[in-house]
């Protein structure tokens, strides 16, 4: 894994509004915003490249938004 300043600052960023979204859907009791933020707090972990950890939270956050939005979640 290639840990360069670009990649751990992504992965910061994305797990800092994952973490956020986690504690509102707990909070809330909101399932939607639970999964999203656990998923956004865990696949940073797993991504080496800072370009792909956001446009991988852009469509996370995008499919919780158009979800709730369209009434799905």
């Amino acid at each position: 894994m290639d840990l360069t300043s670009g990649s751990v600052l992504a992965s910061l960023l994305v797990g800092g509004v994952g973490t956020g979204l986690f504690i509102y859907g707990k909070k809330q009791g909101r399932l939607p915003q639970l999964f999203a933020g656990i998923a956004l707090m865990t696949y940073p972990i797993f991504v080496p490249s800072a370009v792909l950890v956001l446009v991988i939270a852009g469509c996370v956050v995008g499919a919780l938004w158009l979800g709730v939005r369209s009434g799905l979640c």
